[in-house]
């Protein structure tokens, strides 16, 4: 099902002339030669017969191929076009710019080159099966803008598949910038993760990847509601996906609604487009904590937020302490590839997460919980930890 028609610009004349028609106009990508081609000697050396020693000597060692061809540190950034930014199913062709931008930042931010693919199914056999057979051209797979619950079977199928990172940035991503903005955001207000009572607002994709990793990083106490209510066990109506959750969070052994949870909580994290009145947000703890992530418009107004909270967080630039996964991602992938890295595990998200936060732990302030996407230490600090922690972790072939 497509998205209300509301969500699309009405295209005409004026619309292709403004500044962001003009902008994304063939594409945002090129692919340009490290081997500038001149006479007939560099053409020799490029392609043939030069070409045929490389490929004789990978397929005698294929790990040459590391050494020898771009796959090393090159990324497939796949999506399907069902779940793209807040436009929801628009399907591949539609999808293609994010997966472009999606590109670019991979290279502006950590160097790194990446092609973006849109996939013309939405099967997950068929995407599992496409990503396998096109993935010795890749050295990992970054999935983006793929609908829950099908983008948590295609992950971990993948991973168990493929000897490259693959990453779904949708989840992780989202949930290693929390968690770095959550830890400075407690630092700032006097308190450690194990003080905090969360309430996530979402039970898709990000929202269970943050609940599992505030989980594993210690986070006091956590709930987690969907459209119909708190998560918990005693719910006859639960996916297995939430039917996990519940069993690993909600302490507290909440049963109502939403609203009903964020009585005396600490930290409100918002990851669907569920809004949130002002009465429930003034009943939450003193100090309280908001992150409200929803594009284009927060679960809370940010105005109000800042009316009752000590901190607030949006997914938006206009407003300081932007949750974007741009902090994460391009160092995640680089760190991935500098350990020559079969997997990303778990362990590496969380020394991502500890690297981000650590970036401005000597700068914060209520405004000021997470490094800026331009602040030029942030995808080393994350790749460096990575790294280290891929080798730690036995997944490191470098």
């Amino acid at each position: 099902m497509r998205p209300a028609q509301e969500h699309f610009v009405g295209f005409d004349a004026q619309t292709a002339a403004s500044a962001v028609f003009r902008a994304h106009e063939g594409g945002k990508l090129v692919i340009q030669s490290t081997m500038p081609l001149t006479d007939r000697a560099s053409l020799s050396l490029a392609y043939t017969p030069g070409v045929a020693e490389v490929c004789s000597a990978i397929a005698g060692d294929e790990a040459l191929a590391r050494t020898y061809t771009w796959r090393s540190r090159l990324v497939a950034v796949v999506s399907d076009g069902t779940a793209v930014l807040g436009l929801g199913n628009i399907g591949p062709a539609a999808a293609l710019p994010v997966m472009e931008g999606k590109a670019a930042l991979f290279r502006e931010f950590a160097g790194l080159n990446s092609v973006p693919i849109v996939l013309a199914t939405t099967d997950v056999d068929e995407i599992v099966d496409t990503v396998v057979r096109m993935a010795p051209s890749f050295g990992g797979i970054n999935l983006e803008d793929i609908s829950a619950p099908r983008c948590f079977e295609i992950e971990e199928r993948l991973r168990d598949r493929l000897s490259i990172p693959v990453f779904h940035d949708d989840q992780h991503g989202t949930a290693v910038v929390v968690l770095a903005a959550l830890r400075n955001a407690a630092a700032v207000t006097g308190r450690t993760l194990g003080d905090l009572r969360v309430v996530v607002s979402g039970a898709g994709a990000a929202g269970v990847a943050c609940t599992k990793i505030l989980l594993a990083a210690g986070i006091g106490d956590i709930a987690v509601a969907d459209s119909k209510g708190v998560l918990h066990t005693g719910r006859q109506d639960l996916t297995s996906v939430k039917a996990d959750l519940a069993a690993a969070t909600n302490r507290s052994a909440l049963t109502g609604s939403l609203v009903s949870a964020l009585d005396g909580a600490d930290v409100f994290l918002g990851l669907s487009a569920g809004l949130i009145d002002e009465d429930a947000v003034r009943k939450m703890a003193s100090d309280a904590i908001i992150f409200a992530l929803a594009n284009p418009n927060p679960e809370v107004d940010p105005e109000v937020a800042h009316r009752h909270a000590a901190i607030v967080a949006t997914g938006r630039s206009d407003y300081p302490n932007q949750i974007n996964n741009v902090l994460a991602f391009p160092g995640i992938f680089a760190g991935a590839f500098d350990a020559d890295a079969r997997a990303i595990t778990e362990n590496m998200k969380l020394a991502a997460a500890s690297a981000l936060s650590e970036v401005v732990a000597d700068e914060l302030a209520p405004e000021h919980i997470v490094p800026s996407p331009f602040d030029p230490r942030v995808a080393p600090a994350v790749a460096a930890a990575v790294a280290r922690q891929a080798s730690i972790d036995g997944v490191a072939r470098a």
